[in-house]
């Protein structure tokens, strides 16, 4: 048996490492802390998945803090960090990141139209800027287990409004199977599979 013809990646309907660009938003000690929606060290543990899933792809990122500078917060969890540590935090001060001047011009110079996105809350900082993308004409794709929000209720309210609104919802393992796509793909292979099966901890 043999593979079809890789199809092309930029024009792909499928996520590809060339056509999408993950946003990391307010993935902060104190949001984690508020996350009740799902058990807290399993969401980070599937962010930390989905950000090792983009640095092995070479996806382009966004990341973004909120009030770190303005009050003093705490930034982006050490987790993360550590696996981007050449990745600019823009810090905000809207909950709403997409009216964040800095942010808006990060996301539109990845020249990519389909966005991966993950923020912490599900209710707030993922849904808004998800709204104002689909409404500029961004394909959008939640990934539902590596965000939470403040309760089971809000956060399962806050995905039924944004999939209602044309927001397409995946978990971590769909993504890193679809960037993936195909084991004779050797150059990442090894490492997605090792990313895909790892269960220590879990």
């Amino acid at each position: 048996m043999s593979s079809e013809p890789m199809r092309d990646p930029t024009t792909d309907h499928l996520l590809t490492p060339k056509n999408s660009a993950l946003i990391i938003i307010d993935y902060q000690p104190l949001q984690v802390s508020t996350v009740a929606s799902m058990d807290r060290r399993e969401l980070v543990l599937n962010i930390v998945a989905v950000t090792r899933l983009a640095k092995l792809f070479q996806l382009q990122i966004v990341l973004s803090t909120v009030n770190v500078k303005a009050k003093g917060e705490e930034a982006t969890i050490h987790q993360l960090r550590e696996l981007l540590p050449d990745t600019p935090e823009l810090d905000r001060t809207t909950i709403n990141a997409w009216e964040d001047q800095e942010f808006l011009r990060a996301v539109k110079a990845t020249g990519r139209k389909k966005l991966i996105m993950t923020a912490l809350w599900t209710e707030a900082c993922l849904s808004f800027p998800v709204l104002d993308a689909l409404k500029d004409g961004y394909d959008i794709y939640m990934v539902v287990d590596a965000v939470g929000g403040t309760s089971r209720q809000a956060h399962d309210a806050a995905l039924s409004r944004l999939e209602q609104a044309g927001a397409k919802p995946i978990s971590w393992a769909q993504l890193a199977c679809e960037l993936q796509r195909d084991w004779a793909r050797t150059g990442t292979a090894a490492a997605f599979g090792e990313i895909l099966f790892a269960v220590e901890g879990r």
